[in-house]
């Protein structure tokens, strides 16, 4: 019964330095990254980060964290689910 309790809480942290360097905590995977635009898998659900020369200057997922340099314009979140099928008829789009 613990356990369960204890995976039901999952953590989640952005810290967000003067739009230029973003820490983010709580990263389940990487799903895809240029420099314009890094999609990560997060605890509370998918994160697009959008911006400029963005650079991903320090990954852990053992620990769950990503450090990213560049100019960031904009954070983005969606649900799992939702984002999958996105994913998915955006990649059938372009594939057919």
């Amino acid at each position: 019964m613990e356990e369960r309790n204890a995976t039901a809480v999952k953590s989640h942290k952005v810290l967000l330095a003067n739009r230029k360097s973003g820490a983010f905590c709580g990263v389940v995977d990487v799903l895809s990254f240029d420099v314009s635009e890094i999609l990560l898998e997060t605890e509370m659900g998918m994160l697009l980060i959008k911006g400029e020369d963005l650079h991903v200057n320090r990954l852990s997922l053992e620990k769950g964290e990503v450090d990213i340099e560049g100019r960031i314009d904009s954070l983005v979140y969606s649900e799992v689910k939702s984002a999958g099928k996105q994913a998915e008829s955006f990649f059938g789009r372009l594939f057919k």
